[in-house]
């Protein structure tokens, strides 16, 4: 009986089922992690507004965090090459729990450079994770096993903001200290041993003339190039969204920033659960697909643009963005991980990777500035055009991206 439950997670080659014990492990510890950036993402905006920091710094603070996951995702790359995605696991968790601890006992002029220390490990977390996936499963179970994994990092959004938010409420700064050191500690418990690769296929670091030569990559790959553009425009919108909703609907008064992100959270968990089959897992470009989430992003926005002539309706805002943030980065990042070399693919995925972070940072630091010289209203607006943008490039790119569909095609005949 051992042996057939052993074969039914594994298969001839070693490789894992994206549903096996090991994969749900991996996905609990996702939860875990990203239920701290969860939770902070809602109290320190709150907390910083409160001590008088205007909308610009409270941008710059949060948009610390992925501009250091932006600026880190190669050198995450590199180590893993070094080291193995078992032994960078290990660090970045001992790193993840003293940052979050640092976070209970800090105050807001510490804010800046903790959320800094919190993007590092981010940065080396998603790239060990996602290396893990690509290394573990079988091609043709890589879309399920990412949307899973992605899937996992957006559940907290469906119950810790209201928690968050309860825990602001409340003024009780016990609370705020007890879920900072359970999310410093279970994480350690969890994942110190997780099931993860001691070496990548590649089994090698990388100077930094290979970095600079990757990165030249960049600009020869009309792949990686589009799919670089794309994430830049949609994370952008996502980080603004994620920066300041809750301080727009706590000062409208109009919405509920909790009640939001639960449906936007339920939204999304359950596309990437639902449809995480329906990711083309072939290496294929699907150019209406990619359009039709940015269209979804657009309308999202827009309707937040209009918050205070809508009223309820926003909530339909939820629903659309959610959709697009569902399925955006796990179909662009197996379609990338089909198509890259893979001599170099985690290097050139990670500056993928530094696309979504710069483009989440920039939500944060550059709408920020918007906001605090003309509205929300307007930054919403703004991002509903940089959605708009990201379409239309889509579809001008169409017939290039699609060409390797046809090529990848006759390959496999």
């Amino acid at each position: 009986m051992g042996t057939k439950l052993l074969d039914a997670s594994s298969n001839n080659h070693g490789k894992l089922n994206p549903v096996s014990f090991s994969f749900i492990r991996l996905y609990m510890l996702a939860f875990l992690f990203f239920a701290a950036n969860s939770a902070l993402t809602i109290i320190l905006p709150l907390r910083s507004e409160a001590a008088g920091l205007s909308q610009g710094e409270i941008g710059l603070m949060m948009g610390a965090y992925m501009f250091t996951c932006m600026l880190l995702r190669p050198l995450a790359a590199q180590l893993l090459g070094k080291h193995g995605p078992l032994r960078v696991m290990q660090w970045l968790l001992l790193l993840h729990a003293v940052t979050l601890v640092l976070f209970m006992i800090g105050d807001v002029d510490a804010y800046l450079w903790l959320r800094a220390l919190q993007g590092v490990a981010t940065a080396f977390f998603s790239m060990t994770m996602q290396a893990g996936i690509v290394e573990k499963l079988e091609d043709k179970d890589r879309a399920q096993g990412l949307s899973m994994y992605t899937l996992f990092t957006m559940v907290p959004s469906l119950i810790v903001p209201i928690l968050a938010i309860q825990i602001w409420e409340s003024a009780r700064e016990i609370w705020f200290t007890v879920l900072m050191i359970g999310l410093a500690a279970l994480p350690l418990l969890i994942g110190y041993r997780v099931d993860l690769p001691r070496r990548t296929v590649q089994n090698q670091s990388y100077t930094l003339r290979d970095m600079i030569r990757s990165f030249r990559g960049i600009w020869r790959s009309t792949p990686l190039l589009i799919s670089s553009v794309v994430m830049l425009f949609a994370s952008c919108v996502f980080g603004a969204t994620a920066t300041f909703l809750p301080l727009y609907m706590v000062s409208t008064g109009h919405a509920s920033a909790g009640v939001f992100l639960t449906i936007q959270g339920l939204v999304v968990i359950l596309c990437r659960f639902i449809l995480r089959k329906k990711i083309p897992s072939d290496g294929s470009w699907n150019t209406w697909l990619i359009a039709g989430l940015l269209l979804c992003a657009a309308l999202g926005t827009q309707m937040l643009a209009l918050l205070e002539l809508i009223g309820p309706l926003v909530y339909l805002s939820a629903v659309f963005s959610g959709f697009a943030l569902a399925l955006m980065y796990p179909t662009l990042t197996t379609y990338l991980s089909f198509v890259l070399p893979a001599d170099s693919r985690y290097v050139l995925m990670g500056m993928f990777m530094s696309s979504y972070d710069l483009g989440f940072s920039l939500g944060g630091l550059a709408m920020g500035l918007i906001v605090q010289n003309s509205s929300y209203s307007t930054m919403f607006t703004i991002s509903t055009l940089l959605s708009l943008a990201a379409m239309m490039l889509v579809v001008i790119f169409r017939k290039r991206m699609e060409s390797g569909n046809r090529e990848r095609f006759s390959a496999a005949n």
